[in-house]
Order: C-alpha cells, then sequence, then structure tokens
C-alpha cells in the first residue's frame, strides 16, 4: 500500500462483498485490467485487488448477517484512532453500524452512516 493511506482522513481501501466473488473477479479483472491475488484470510477466500502492484482493495463473499443485502462496495477511511471516531458518529447525527472491532494483523474498524444515510468504513492500521 501506498504510504499516504495512512493519513488520518484518507481513503485507504476499497472492499466488495459479493454472493459471486469468482464472478466478481472475473468481471473487474477484464473491465478495468486489475491484478487479483488470492490471500489466506481466516474463515474465507478473500482476493486482494492491485493496479500496478499496489495493493488497493479486496473481493470478499458476503459476511454472516448480512443476508438480504444486495452485493456492494465498501470504501475505508484512515484515522488515528477508530475508537475515537466511533464515540463521535452519533454526536454528529450519525448511526454506528458496527462497533470497532479488530481484523488481525490489519487493524481495527468500524462501520457507520452518515445522517442522510451513507455507509463508509473507518481503520486504524496496526503500525508495521
Amino acid at each position: 500500500m501506498n504510504e499516504d493511506v495512512f493519513r488520518h482522513g484518507a481513503f485507504s481501501w476499497f472492499e466488495l462483498m459479493t454472493n459471486d466473488p469468482e464472478g466478481a473477479k472475473k468481471f473487474y479483472t477484464g473491465l478495468f485490467g486489475w491484478d487479483a491475488e488470492d490471500a489466506p484470510m481466516e474463515g474465507m477466500k478473500y482476493t486482494v485487488v492491485k493496479v500496478r502492484e499496489d495493493a488497493v482493495g479486496g473481493i470478499m463473499p458476503m459476511a454472516p448477517g448480512t443476508e438480504g443485502m444486495p452485493p456492494a462496495w465498501g470504501i475505508y477511511v484512515t484515522v488515528d484512532n477508530v475508537d475515537e471516531t466511533a464515540a463521535k458518529v452519533e454526536e454528529l447525527g450519525g448511526r454506528l453500524l458496527h462497533p470497532p472491532t479488530d481484523i488481525p494483523d490489519v487493524g481495527r474498524f468500524c462501520v457507520l452512516s452518515d445522517p442522510q444515510g451513507a455507509v463508509i468504513h473507518a481503520i486504524t492500521y496496526v503500525k508495521k
């Protein structure tokens, strides 16, 4: 990943949850020329999407608890402290949709919506 994505407020990762990860991989690599590399992930098959050797996102199967939800791209924004960010969401008129949760060896994230209902993810990466 490019170092700029670790700055507070930077768009840093894009992730597709879909019912058909293999079909999505074929579609997007054919459409945009992305490279796709399967990555070991506990409990699921995860595909890392790369543009010119830079990892920029991922493709994954629908997560438990998302039944009935259509496939969708999620956008991650880097924050200095995801717990502090999550605590401010309701104060600013939004909703916390998924509480801060650890992703082993990656960081800690939450899912929130703004006052109009638009969904976005916040993440604090593990310092490596």
